[in-house]
Formats: structure tokens, sequence, C-alpha cells
């Protein structure tokens, strides 16, 4: 009686089962179901689909656009958040109000958009077209399709700390001789660190599987700008499930090593800073 009374969570039993039914029907079913389609075929025509020329070219182009898209978010939505935290400035609820726009906004509607932007005759690509700058229908423009729907992602996940960081530290570290950013390097950035790193890798998460606003910015020429997902839904079309889920299999693997990879980092960086304080 005083052992169930003590429990933080009643009928946890009960929960735990209904969690892990609720999560085997959304996630795990789904995922071993790929995994199954894909080993139904042979080991050579496996490797025939994932190492074609074109499937190679998109992995290059998806991974390394979404890795260096959520290296630029991180930079740029954290100079964001403090900006949104720290400072009053007229339209700031504008501001704050705009960064989520990525998440209501279809992702058709972003891509149309975007392309209509930096196309060589729209607003803003007809002044970059005369400087030998071409975003659209080039790997440039996948690249600034998955910044735009990743940096709410960081903003959203460091605003909270920052709000709730005191700045009693960082005068505390201004009053015994540091300068600003020595306090921003020694003090303030640690504790932003694990923040950071989680909105990095919900960044990269969204623009690895990123489609709607891509598929149209990016042009989807073969060996250039031809995202792995366009490779996955061409071969859905051809009806060849075989080889688009052997490409998903690879996009799973990838994404879940690097994911486990930051989310690694991120758990050492906490425990570090930590230790420190």
């Amino acid at each position: 009686m005083t052992a169930a009374r003590n429990r933080v969570l009643p009928g946890f039993g009960l929960s735990l089962g209904y969690t892990l039914v609720y999560l085997s029907l959304i996630v795990l079913i789904p995922l071993a179901a790929v995994f199954v389609k894909a080993s139904s075929q042979g080991f050579e025509q496996f490797w025939a689909a994932v190492s074609a020329p074109s499937v190679v070219a998109s992995y290059r182009l998806s991974f390394g656009a979404s890795l260096l898209a959520a290296a630029i978010n991180a930079v740029f939505g954290l100079m964001l958040a403090w900006a949104l935290v720290r400072y009053s400035f007229p339209g700031k609820r504008l501001v704050d109000a705009l960064v989520d726009l990525p998440f209501a906004l279809p992702t058709a509607v972003a891509g149309i958009a975007l392309t209509a932007l930096y196309a060589p005759n729209g607003w803003v690509g007809q002044h970059l077209e005369p400087l030998g700058i071409k975003v659209a229908f080039t790997p440039l423009g996948v690249l600034v399709a998955l910044i735009f729907i990743g940096l709410p992602f960081v903003v959203r996940t460091v605003q909270p700390i920052l709000e709730d960081l005191d700045t009693e530290y960082e005068e505390a570290a201004v009053s015994l001789g540091a300068n600003r950013w020595q306090a921003f390097r020694y003090v303030v950035f640690p504790t932003l660190m694990p923040a950071l790193l989680t909105g990095f890798a919900m960044a990269f998460a969204r623009a690895v599987g990123e489609y709607g606003s891509v598929i149209f910015i990016a042009g989807n020429i073969p060996m250039v700008s031809e995202i792995t997902p366009l490779m996955i839904i061409t071969k859905l079309e051809q009806y060849d499930y075989a080889g688009a889920t052997a490409i998903a299999v690879v996009m799973l693997v990838f994404s879940f090593a690097l994911l486990l990879l930051i989310n690694g980092l991120q758990a050492w960086t906490a425990k570090r800073t930590g230790r420190e304080r």
C-alpha cells in the first residue's frame, strides 16, 4: 500500500504498456516494414539500387546540404534568439511571429515562393544573376530552402534557455574583468550548448527528409540538384518498391547514426557543463 502510494506515476505499468504499443504502431512497425521490404531482394539488387551514380549524388546533396543548413541555422538562429530575448526594438513581436512561419506554411507554398524570389527573373534572383550567382535550380537553392525550414527549430530551442538564464552571472564575470566576448564564451555559451545541439539535430533531421519546399527550387537536374527523397518518389512512381525501400534504408541508417552522434555529443556537453558548475 505504501509503495503504491509513493509511486510518482500511478498506473505506471499500464502507461508503459500503452506507450510501447503506441510507439510500435506508429514508429517501430513501419520502420521494420521498410527493412523487411528492402531485404526481400538480393544483396546485388540492393547494392545496385543504393549505389547508382545518381543516387550517390543525391546522398551527397541531401546530407551535405542538410548538415550545412543546420550549421548555418545554429549560428544565425542563436543570434536571432539572442536579439529577441535580450533587446527591445520596433516590430519585435512581428519578427517573433515570423520565426514560426515555416511551421505554419505548407511546404509546397514555401517552395513556390522561394522559387519565385530566387529565379533569374525573380525579385531577388534578377539582382543576383548579373553577379554570376544562381540560386534557383542549383544546389544553392536547395541549401536556401533547407535553411528556411530549419531556422525555427534552433530559435525555439535556444530561446527558452536564454529567457531563463540570469544575467547576474554575466555581470559577475564583467565585474571580475572579463570582456563581453569572454563573458559569452565562458559563462553563457556552455549553458546554451546542449540546447543549441538539440536545435541543430532537429533542423538537420527535418532537412534530410524535406521534399515539398525543395522540389520546386531544386530544378531536379540529374547528378546536380536531385535530392534523395525525390529518388525515392521516382522509384515509387516506377513501381520499384524494393528499390525505393533500399534507398530509404540507407537514409534511415545514416540519419540515425548522425543523430546518435549528435545526441551523444549533447549528453557529453551537458554532463561536462554540470561538472564545471
